[in-house]
């Protein structure tokens, strides 16, 4: 059996309760945590939070687990830690795709690889205040990574379905389920790629980016799944925010199956499935469109086809794995749950409550604030 670690990175809004704008407070959250974090009880997730492009953004990690309950409690730790660090300084957190209301211009965080990203950038780096949900799993060498990179692609944009969260920018409705990633394509190393077929092809691609100034260096290499810079895993970048932390916890899970299925077809010599890079960002823009709402492209049939039928086209693809990991039955549950009513659905539900983008606002803080003031998460088992 062959079950991996994984590790889920949140990038987390500030939010001023009162005028419900963002707030570019992350220094006073951050000093706040460094000073009163030592006095929470003991967590399984890091008690760090980490600073992000804006001062508006704070970023939280959990550490590697091979137990999706465990990734469960260590993103409501993680959330706690940011939570309560913020609540000292009068703030508020919002797990969300991207800022909802237009507020003033967003200030820069004082570190000199953020400084120097939005002088070459400029407006892309200005209009990327994005946040998103970073899933990372273990891989046995970077050879296996690029084999498994290659064979997912066509499967991600299910992910950008299952994870839009972001219908609302700028205080309107931006008639799509993901305006996050639309904003974060951009960014030119951003996005879909095409087979690398190879380390060597992977490291020419990332030279060529460098060399030409799209990316300033490997940490900006933006791909939706990437080789980690840091660490020996893939990482997956094409999910938000999301404000029910379960939804992160399922978008593991798949990625987790989708990892060590691809992995097996590599080892197993299996054919690629090649897509062009055109083709998977037409699917990508139409998972970031309609969300699970309407239809999204199948990845076996290539054909437009019901989500639900594509979703479940996913489970059946990684079945294999979730069963031998044990996480079938949380899997199908939480297809269910956004199937029925993901995070864009809701943030539009409380704009037709509420009547106003505020409203929307109110309803992340209190959602988010849920996660970890709802006193234990439950598990499966």
């Amino acid at each position: 059996m062959d079950v991996r670690t994984v590790g889920v990175e949140e990038e987390l809004l500030l939010v001023d309760p009162d005028t419900r704008a963002v707030s570019s407070r992350s220094a006073e959250v951050l000093k706040a945590n460094r000073e009163h974090g030592s006095g929470r009880d003991p967590q399984t997730s890091s008690d760090e939070l980490d600073q992000e492009l804006f001062l508006h953004q704070i970023e939280t990690r959990t550490d590697p687990t091979t137990d999706l309950d465990d990734v469960a409690r260590q993103l409501v730790a993680a959330r706690r830690t940011a939570g309560e660090a913020a609540v000292s300084a009068g703030l508020g957190v919002i797990a969300c795709g991207i800022v909802p209301i237009e507020g003033s211009e967003p200030q820069v965080s004082p570190n000199e690889r953020y400084r120097a990203m939005v002088e070459t950038f400029g407006e892309t780096a200005r209009n990327g205040s994005t946040c998103g949900t970073h899933v990372h799993v273990a891989i046995d060498s970077p050879e296996e990574g690029i084999g498994v990179i290659d064979r997912i692609a066509p499967w991600l944009p299910v992910l950008v379905a299952v994870g839009a969260n972001s219908p609302f920018a700028a205080g309107r409705d931006t008639n799509y389920a993901s305006w996050r990633s639309q904003a974060w394509m951009r960014w030119p190393s951003a996005g879909a790629t095409e087979a690398f077929e190879s380390v060597e092809g992977y490291r020419e691609a990332a030279r060529m980016l460098l060399m030409t100034g799209a990316a300033r260096d490997e940490g900006m290499l933006y791909f939706d799944a990437r080789l980690s810079v840091t660490q020996p895993t893939v990482e997956i970048r094409v999910l938000d925010a999301c404000t029910d932390h379960e939804d992160a916890v399922l978008a593991a899970a798949l990625v987790r199956g989708l990892v060590v299925t691809a992995a097996r077809e590599w080892a197993d010599e299996w054919p690629l499935d090649r897509w062009r890079a055109e083709l998977l960002r037409a699917s990508h823009w139409r998972a970031a469109r309609m969300g699970l709402s309407n239809t999204l492209v199948h990845p076996r049939e290539r054909e437009l086809r019901p989500a639900r039928e594509v979703l479940e086209a996913l489970v059946d693809h990684v079945r294999d794995v979730l069963e031998e990991a044990g996480d079938l039955d949380r899997v199908v549950e939480g297809v269910d749950r956004v199937l029925r009513a993901g995070g864009a659905s809701r943030q539009r539900a409380a704009y037709e409550r509420g009547g106003s983008i505020e409203s929307v606002v109110d309803d992340l803080l209190s959602r988010t604030e849920e996660t970890w003031k709802g006193g234990e998460v439950a598990t499966d088992g």
